[in-house]
């Protein structure tokens, strides 16, 4: 058993001390083609001929030690190009601890205590033996694509028992189709206990994506992709529905994870997950959008994709394509990472948008279905959320001069303005000026680190507004590539609210549509030594002072908003910054 999954400064303890489980001859069982390549003398390498090494002069290829060496370093970017560029045979068994290192770095849990994973296995089935009854899977997984990748029967069961324990483990998992998959692929090169952790660090990343876990996570991210190939992927996209007028493009793109997960070779999926364990999902959005560009090239020259052929069920041919697909691994991350313009902001952008246009038409679709919330229950907190406002309340002193059931009701609309996910955590004052004084600099040293934060101000008018803030103010330090502070920063989350006397939402402009708005309509967050400014285009719809004692509030194109007072000028009585605990 692995003793204990460590943060990156343990590394070298952890792989010193990797099971050997499967080292011993048995282990074969797991697998109808003997792919398990373990991390030790008595390694089994694979008999599949395709997949052997071709004969001539082997490429010089980075080591395990090398890339451990630049993780514990700090230098991820290093570490990416390495992972890009080396091309390690199927059969290397370095992804015996490559794999798990990977993942490694993206736990979150401190500490998980010797046999963590064995006692979870007992909680869930009572024991530690692998039953021969077939193990029920959690509600998460999508039956259809339970892909083996060439696990025997003992195989598919071990991954039956991986998906459940994190399931138990995870119960805010509750729709993922692509971690049995995912589960499966781990398990030719390590351990049922290292693939766990694995699994455990994917899930648990707060830094990247890697696994969507809910049915809105798994809309947003095939419109998201639907979204980036429009724009990248244009002659593609064109050519579909030039041959098929009445295709509907959703239907393609519900499925894009498929082409690559169930579609491309086992040889290409082992060097993208190379690449994904360290990088996250946007890998696996660079490699569709090399899919439908090699796609669309196979349609004009190769009469197996004419238009009769491929028009009626396009989603299908693409996953048939790339069980064919006409380059080699390298050939086609070679390709994926040389696209421009996909930054992770501008990904990231995109899902955001996305996400926040679903919600706001409040439909989720998945599949044919479509689930309408309850409009008689938009503006009604949870108990758990009513709980919380009233600990904010406890706090508020710019309820001053209002009735106390007056502002609860207020809060109440704050509340339902919030993401949802946000309303079950608790709110804490971060930063009043009633207690911390009327100083930037105190502002920045109590809030800066937190993420999201509600500013909350009360002028000497008795006028109360705000914002919900997405990202950290310590993002005015980021530097761009040229070594430049980035004026501006912030996602499509951030809102304005006006609480008294009117009381009125007015969200990012982004929401409404997908029409390009400009760089205006983006302009979310700024700060420096002198002044904090939220909003911008045609006007700043907050502006503070460094010593928050005098602001003013215009109209702006960001968030197409009046000014939050009439008088455009205002003096600060209290300024309030709550974070939410937990996040």
């Amino acid at each position: 058993m692995v003793g204990k999954v460590f943060g990156l400064k343990d590394l070298e303890q952890f792989s010193s001390r990797r099971s050997s489980v499967y080292v011993d001859p048995e282990c074969e069982k797991f697998f109808e083609l003997p792919l398990f390549i373990a991390a030790s003398s008595n390694d089994i390498t694979t008999k599949c001929q395709c997949w052997q090494l071709s004969p001539g002069k082997e490429p010089a290829l980075r080591s395990y030690t090398e890339i451990q060496q630049l993780l514990q370093q700090g230098k991820k970017r290093d570490v990416k190009n390495i992972l890009r560029e080396n091309s390690w045979p199927i059969n290397s068994p370095i992804r015996a601890q490559l794999w798990p290192m990977l993942c490694g770095q993206h736990l979150t849990k401190q500490q998980m205590l010797d046999g963590f994973y064995w006692e979870m296995v007992h909680q869930v089935f009572g024991t530690t033996e692998l039953s021969e009854k077939p193990i029920m899977l959690p509600a998460f997984v999508d039956a259809t694509h339970c892909l083996p990748y060439h696990l025997t029967s003992t195989g598919r069961a071990v991954a039956d028992r991986i998906v459940n324990v994190l399931g138990y483990d995870c119960p805010d998992i509750t729709y993922s189709p692509v971690l049995y998959p995912i589960t499966s692929i781990l398990l030719h090169f390590m351990s049922e206990e290292e693939a766990y952790m694995c699994l455990a660090g994917l899930v648990g990343s707060k830094e990247k994506v890697f696994i969507n876990q809910t049915k809105l996570q798994h809309e947003v991210t095939w419109k998201t992709v639907m979204q980036i190939a429009k724009k990248h992927t244009k002659s593609a996209i064109s050519y579909f529905q030039r041959i098929c007028p009445g295709l509907k493009l959703e239907r393609v793109f519900m499925d894009w994870c498929w082409w690559i997960l169930a579609g491309l070779p086992f040889q290409h999926l082992v060097r993208i997950m190379d690449c994904y364990f360290h990088e996250g999902i946007k890998v696996l959005y660079r490699v569709a959008l090399v899919v439908l560009n090699l796609f669309h090239k196979e349609c004009q020259s190769n009469n197996e994709w004419s238009p009769d052929n491929i028009k009626n069920d396009i989603g299908n041919a693409l996953i048939k394509f790339c069980k064919k697909i006409p380059v080699s691994p390298a050939k086609l991350l070679h390709a994926a990472f040389s696209i421009r313009g996909l930054s992770t902001q501008y990904i990231s952008r995109i899902f955001i948008k996305t996400e926040m246009l679903l919600k706001s038409r409040s439909v989720l679709n998945s599949g044919s279905k479509q689930l309408i919330k309850s409009r008689s229950s938009d503006n009604l907190p949870t108990s758990q959320s009513q709980v919380n406002i009233q600990m904010m309340s406890h706090t508020l002193t710019i309820r001053e001069k209002l009735h106390s059931e007056s502002c609860r009701n207020l809060l109440f609309t704050l509340w339902s303005w919030l993401p949802v996910r946000i309303t079950m955590y608790q709110p804490v004052l971060l930063y009043t000026t009633e207690e911390h004084g009327c100083s930037l600099t105190t502002f920045y040293v109590r809030v800066e680190q937190h993420e999201p934060t509600l500013l909350m101000i009360k002028t000497c008018n008795n006028e109360v507004f705000g914002a919900y803030c997405s990202s950290r103010w310590f993002e005015r330090n980021v530097k761009d590539d040229k070594g430049q502070r980035q004026a501006y920063f912030g996602t499509g989350e951030t809102f304005l609210f006006s609480l008294y006397p009117e009381r009125a939402k007015y969200p990012w402009v982004g929401i409404e549509g997908d029409k390009d708005l400009g760089h205006s309509s983006e302009l979310f967050m700024a700060a420096d030594s002198k002044m904090i400014t939220i909003g911008g285009g045609e006007g700043q719809a907050i502006w503070m002072d460094e010593n928050i004692r005098f602001g003013k509030t215009d109209g702006c194109k960001t968030f197409n908003n009046p000014p939050l007072c009439p008088s455009g000028d205002f003096e600060i009585r209290v300024l309030e910054v709550y974070g939410f605990v937990g996040i």
